[in-house]
């Protein structure tokens, strides 16, 4: 099968890819090679309790459909319908091949063209799609397993060990003991769920992670939508949310003593006599990993009625029944919950081939956060790591729309983006100091010191670059 655009995953980035395609580019055809059964990605395939966006969703939804529900914070399976409502107004379901896994991408120089091989996931046939141009939305998690560390002991542990990635549909939590491992994002959402549901739940961390609580309705968005037509309200609040945001992370990084001071000040708020040290100072800056969202402050709530506590020490070892922490202390527990993070892939962990040669995309830097370099026709979905996904895929998409029109004017077909300054600095590709992401570090592509190589993380500076800013670029060698 030939057509001139493939996207790899049907997840929120593909999906969006298509729209735009759809609504900007009509005269290209596309197919959507989705490795699972269903579209969402991560939206389909986490099944865990309260499962929500960690970004509010006037900027995690796509510029070109609103998000009309009330809440800020959205539950996954209201992610999911939005997705599939994006999917079926712009007529993107019929463009998508289920089950089928990309094996390796090979670009042939002389026929501008990309092979891509895939692996049919129910009957293990092989099968070969051909395009011009490739986008790779497929995320940077491995959606096969997430991280667990090894635990010492842990095959003497009695009760059942869950990675929120594998949840179990039917897991009973009333009354029973449960620690979950870890101080992130999913740790933070399984909690208060958790608790609600009946379960003595502990949160065992190694150390502390910042936490905000935030109103899951934004009585300011409430009112524009009152006034407003719904598109023209949903643009306000969109940019209203992106200038909070902006203004935020920039607080944080040049006033970082004063934020941490005025974060954990609301975490003492919100904990009423539960101690805020040592379990909610951590000791790095904010935003030096990612920031945690607790919805009208649900996680503080269970701590503070007594349904949920919190430890901050190191695991020992596993035994019959619980942990033995360093400090000697034991955590008593008939389920264990490793929310210990996920696996990143780069690029779906494809092989690249330039003409039957690997390609190594470790060693490329990426351009404009969206092309590598010396990898013609290629393009990456890569969103925020401040803000939200969907505003950098948005942008993406926005960007390759006039690069499209722009090749069809000039009768071009490929274009190379090309490192030609001779003192480039490499540093890492995304900006946080996470372990999930310093695991994955050297195999990631990476960013330069300078633009248009650098990502800045801002979306007024890639708005410029992305939407204004000429296509035409000495770094872009078109042909």
């Amino acid at each position: 099968m030939h057509k001139d655009i493939i996207i790899i995953g049907a997840g929120l980035s593909g999906i969006g890819a298509a729209c735009h395609l759809s609504r900007k580019n009509p005269d290209k055809s596309y197919v959507i090679l989705e490795a699972r059964e269903d579209i969402g990605g991560t939206w389909s395939l986490f099944k865990y309790p309260g499962i929500r966006s960690d970004s509010d969703m006037y900027t995690f939804g796509y510029s070109f459909k609103s998000w009309d529900a009330q809440k800020s914070f959205a539950d996954g399976p209201s992610i999911l319908k939005y997705i599939e409502e994006a999917a079926d107004e712009n007529g993107v379901r019929d463009h998508i091949i289920y089950e089928q896994r990309a094996l390796s991408y090979n670009f042939n120089t002389k026929e501008k063209l990309w092979t891509v091989c895939t692996k049919n996931m129910a009957t293990g046939e092989d099968m070969i799609y051909t395009c011009q141009f490739l986008f790779g939305c497929s995320g940077y998690y491995n959606y096969a397993k997430g991280y667990t560390p090894e635990f010492k002991d842990q095959s003497r542990f009695e009760g059942e060990i869950i990675h929120p990635q594998k949840w179990p549909e039917e897991l009973d939590v009333s009354n029973k003991k449960v620690v979950v491992i870890g101080s992130g994002a999913t740790a933070v959402t399984i909690v208060p769920e958790l608790a609600e549901k009946g379960a003595q739940v502990v949160m065992l961390q190694r150390s502390p992670t910042y936490i905000a609580a935030l109103p899951n309705k934004d009585k300011i968005a409430a009112g524009l939508k009152r006034v407003f037509p719904k598109n023209l309200a949903y643009k306000l609040i969109r940019y209203k949310n992106i200038f909070y945001s902006i203004v935020f992370f920039n607080l944080c990084k040049f006033y970082p003593e004063r934020m941490k001071n005025f974060i954990i000040k609301g975490a003492k708020k919100g904990l009423g006599d539960f101690p805020v040290d040592p379990h909610f100072t951590p000791n790095y800056k904010p935003w030096e990993q990612r920031f945690c969202i607790a919805p009208n402050g649900d996680f503080f709530k269970a701590i503070r009625k007594g349904k949920a506590t919190v430890v901050t020490d190191h695991i020992e070892r596993f035994s019959a029944n619980g942990i033995v922490l360093k400090s000697g202390k034991t955590l008593e527990a008939d389920i264990i919950i490793t929310a210990t993070g996920l696996d990143l892939v780069a690029l779906g962990g494809v092989s690249f081939q330039i003409d039957s040669k690997p390609f190594d995309i470790s060693k490329s830097f990426v351009y404009k956060g969206l092309m590598l370099s010396d990898l013609p026709n290629f393009f990456v979905f890569i969103g925020y790591t401040n803000a939200s996904w969907t505003l950098k895929s948005d942008l993406t998409s926005e960007y390759i729309s006039r690069v499209l029109t722009y090749l069809d004017k000039h009768n071009y077909k490929a274009l190379k983006a090309q490192v030609i300054e001779t003192n480039l600095e490499r540093s890492p590709l995304l900006n946080l100091s996470s372990g999930y992401i310093n695991r994955a570090a050297n195999t990631l592509p990476s960013q330069g010191n300078k633009a248009p190589w650098r990502i800045y993380q801002n979306y007024i500076l890639d708005y410029k670059m992305l939407r204004i800013d000429k296509v035409k670029d000495k770094r872009v060698l078109f042909s």
